[in-house]
């Protein structure tokens, strides 16, 4: 992919970045809600936390975590870091993705089952305590940037240095 212009690639952080933090309210809010729901005595308020559930999963859940997916994935192809040049962009990818497919075929399946059949278990507060976790976790690996480059990393940064040292060899006035 061609590297993205400057005023594309900032716009897009932007996005990834709001997003992301999207994302990370959303758990947090179904967090709120899941426990809202488990720990109450009230059927009433119970139901009323599953059925606020039910909407933010049906309604943001998917679009959100693609979005998140989506311009991460952008960024890392149209950016220097690469998709597999350093091992935390290459953790963030493979946590996003698994985390989106869980988001998609585990959250939101158990989210509706407890709205339709009434069903309050510990299982609303779990999938959105470690996706919080998850993506608390991830934010903090797109803050420090840890672990360095992978394998291929490594060699495509020898690979530019020597096409680099081969470049200003040949720059050199000869006599």
């Amino acid at each position: 992919m061609k590297p993205l212009k400057r005023p594309a690639r900032r716009s897009l952080l932007v996005a990834h970045v709001a997003v992301s933090v999207s994302w990370l309210g959303l758990t947090i809010g179904l967090l709120t809600l899941g426990l809202a729901a488990v720990l109450t005595d009230d059927t009433a308020t119970a139901q009323a936390a599953t059925r606020a559930m039910k909407i933010f999963g049906d309604w943001l859940v998917v679009p959100v975590a693609l979005l998140s997916l989506l311009t991460g994935l952008v960024l890392a192809l149209g950016t220097p870091w690469g998709l597999a040049r350093h091992r935390w962009v290459w953790a963030k990818f493979w946590i996003t993705l698994v985390t989106t497919a869980l988001s998609i075929f585990s959250l939101r399946p158990g989210i509706n089952e407890a709205a339709a059949g009434g069903v309050i278990d510990v299982d609303l507060v779990v999938g959105p305590a470690v996706a919080t976790a998850t993506y608390l976790f991830v934010t903090a690996v797109s803050v420090l940037k840890p672990w360095g480059l992978t394998r291929r990393g490594r060699r495509l940064r020898v690979s530019a240095r020597s096409a680099k040292a081969v470049d200003e060899r040949s720059l050199r006035r000869t006599a």
